[in-house]
């Protein structure tokens, strides 16, 4: 056998192992009907929640000059820090730089921070019922973000305590900043969980034409 045929032949079985292996870490796991299950509840609740954000800004914030879709939003960063409103965590797609894991783990710690900052703000609005609701779907979702996480893990894995979010709300109009912007960073940030839980569905199509 000569070097060309030797270096074809590891060439072809290095072909064949990277086609097996799972593409970016994602393991036989999005393979599992129960994960897939998971991922395609998930994706209907934080569909239900981004559809639900519009009219719940709607009755809680009544400053006309706050806007869900404002350009001005980002130039609020001071005032969110002034409040004590948390950035949420960074969120990324899986990829070969972000494990399915640390997506799942993200998810979670993003949704439980959303939550925390709407019970922070409900008691301080007279109108509050469809933020409930808001909170009520994010805390559902997150359930199903933590069933996600066991079986990755394979295990049962403790609930985490989210941390107390304490919002300085010394007057009416921070109230309104607060419920606003908490709103339009639980917006982009479903945004981004839509992208992550499309990464970890299976692709029947793709696997076809591979």
């Amino acid at each position: 056998m000569n070097i060309l045929t030797v270096c074809m032949s590891v060439l072809s079985f290095m072909a064949t192992m990277t086609h097996c292996a799972p593409v970016f870490g994602v393991t036989a796991l999005v393979d599992q009907e129960k994960f897939q299950d998971l991922v395609q509840k998930s994706h209907s609740l934080i569909q239900k929640i981004l559809l639900s954000i519009s009219d719940v800004h709607s009755s809680s914030v009544h400053i006309k000059t706050l806007k869900l879709n404002s350009p001005e939003n980002r130039n609020m960063e001071i005032m969110a820090s002034d409040i004590g409103i948390p950035k949420a965590p960074v969120l990324r797609v899986v990829s070969e730089n972000c494990s399915l894991e640390t997506s799942v783990k993200h998810m979670s710690e993003g949704l439980q921070l959303h939550r925390e900052l709407l019970n922070a703000v409900m008691p301080h609005l007279n109108n509050n019922m469809k933020m409930a609701e808001l909170s009520n779907d994010i805390g559902d979702l997150d359930l199903q973000i933590h069933k996600m996480l066991e079986l990755i893990k394979n295990t049962t894995v403790p609930t985490p305590m989210p941390q107390p979010v304490v919002l300085r709300l010394s007057e009416e109009y921070k109230i309104q900043v607060a419920a606003h912007l908490t709103l339009v960073q639980l917006s982009d940030f479903g945004q981004v969980v839509v992208d992550c839980l499309h990464s970890m569905e299976h692709n029947e199509e793709e696997e076809i034409d591979s």
